[in-house]
């Protein structure tokens, strides 16, 4: 009797248990695909948002970054580590670029925004290069290349966000579409300007406020996006040379840059179905290059799941087209970059998506995590995310949403205990210690 008491005794802990773990887990995010992580929606956003191992730390709407206006939209986004390790997140807006500390990923703090050059538009994207953040627009009239030095952001009274000036600023061209850095060599590349035919327009950044024309490339024409990098991959004919791996609407082309004076196209191939080749990133160990189509999916005669398309580029001049993975949503993809084996993209109307690349050579990809910045719909449309930076050391990702601002997230493979698990194992505990005494007792 008294052993029975005492397990309905424990059995009602347990309950308790259950009652608080479902306080305490009522806002984490489920396994599977679930409706969590509430917060306030953006300008013509919605909210709560949906999600599979990737959970929301923080999140800032539009207007929360000063947008001010109400036909306000995000655009592109980066981020920038300071000396002493705080990391800011750089988000772009219809006017402005807006800056957010997110060091403590659970509380972002906006610290003010420089405003555009010129007007207003759709399209700004920036990157970051020795503490200096350079941004472009495109259809902006003469914009330019506007320079801030983002030290400049560490004495900013974290109560009183700020209106910031560009520190410099380049008239060399008038708008473009996009800017890549190199990382390595200090060279950007400017693209989709009215320089060298839409071409990679090459700049200087030896001089981080004051960058000086290095070279045009134009022999293929118009350049969507572009990453470049100092080659170490397994084509010996291009070792340690400076490589660009462009997206240039229906081809992904391969060009040596190492020498400004005399850039060379190495290959250029198409893909089948293609219908705009946007953008595209290197798998670590340049092997394979994952490129996005951003109007396949919208052109189709039917509904058809995320494309991302994937090449093996060992031989940058015979660059294999291997084939496309269908994604779990039938949305447009946008913006992808690859980290430790991951590829995390911005795809629009479902969000961010986490892909594991478990063999690339046979398209053995699988998502294994996901969350939905844009919970309005899933249409076939160019609302939600824009694009996503996975690079801070912590492991915090941040996400642009046209609609609904800045999400702070981390993405955990290993899902978190939920109120069943906790209450599950606790149980489970109890009814084996009571099975433990019972044994002792019969002996």
């Amino acid at each position: 009797m008294v052993s029975s008491r005492r397990f309905v005794t424990r059995l009602i802990a347990c309950l308790g248990v259950i009652i608080s773990c479902s306080m305490t887990f009522g806002h984490d995010f489920d396994n599977e695909k679930a409706i969590g992580n509430s917060a306030p929606a953006g300008i013509g956003g919605f909210g709560p948002y949906s999600s599979r191992n990737v959970k929301m730390l923080g999140h800032l709407t539009l207007a929360e970054m000063g947008a001010g206006q109400s036909n306000v939209l995000g655009n592109d986004i980066w981020g920038w580590t300071s000396s002493t390790g705080r990391e800011i997140a750089i988000m772009g807006m219809t006017n402005s670029t807006a800056f957010v500390d997110v060091s403590d990923p659970n509380n972002p703090l906006y610290l003010g925004r420089m405003m555009t050059h010129t007007g207003n538009n759709v399209w700004r994207d920036m990157k970051v290069y020795n503490d200096h953040v350079y941004v472009v627009a495109d259809n902006n009239g003469n914009h330019g290349l506007q320079i801030f030095n983002l030290n400049d952001l560490l004495a900013v009274d974290l109560n009183n966000p700020q209106t910031f000036s560009a520190t410099a600023h380049y008239g060399g061209f008038r708008e473009a579409h996009n800017i890549a850095i190199n990382q390595s060599s200090g060279y950007a590349y400017v693209v989709g300007s009215e320089k060298a035919s839409g071409g990679l327009h090459v700049l200087d950044l030896s001089s981080p406020t004051a960058p000086t024309v290095a070279g045009n490339f134009s022999a293929d024409g118009y350049t969507h996006d572009v990453q470049v990098v100092n080659y170490i991959g397994p084509d010996s004919d291009y070792a340690n040379r400076e490589i660009a791996f462009a997206s240039n609407e229906d081809t992904l082309t391969i060009v040596d840059v190492s020498d400004k004076n005399n850039m060379t196209e190495i290959s250029r191939e198409g893909y089948p179905d293609n219908e705009y080749s946007h953008q595209g990133w290197l798998s670590e160990d340049q092997r394979f290059f994952y490129m996005n189509d951003e109007l396949d999916e919208r052109r189709a005669d039917e509904l058809i799941a995320t494309r991302t398309h994937v090449w093996n580029v060992e031989d940058l001049d015979n660059p294999v087209y291997l084939g496309k993975y269908d994604g779990q949503a039938s949305t447009i993809d946008h913006n992808l970059y690859v980290k430790d084996g991951l590829i995390y993209q911005a795809n629009y109307t479902s969000g961010l998506r986490i892909l594991q690349v478990n063999d690339a050579s046979i398209l053995d990809i699988e998502e294994i995590g996901f969350f939905d910045t844009y919970n309005t719909d899933d249409n076939v449309t160019f609302n939600g995310a824009w694009s996503v930076f996975p690079f801070f050391d912590s492991g915090t990702i941040i996400v642009s949403d046209r609609q609904n601002g800045l999400f702070v997230l981390r993405f955990s493979s290993v899902p978190e205990p939920t109120c069943g698990m906790l209450a599950g194992l606790f149980l489970a505990g109890l009814m084996l210690r009571r099975r433990n005494r019972i044994l002792h007792q019969e002996l």
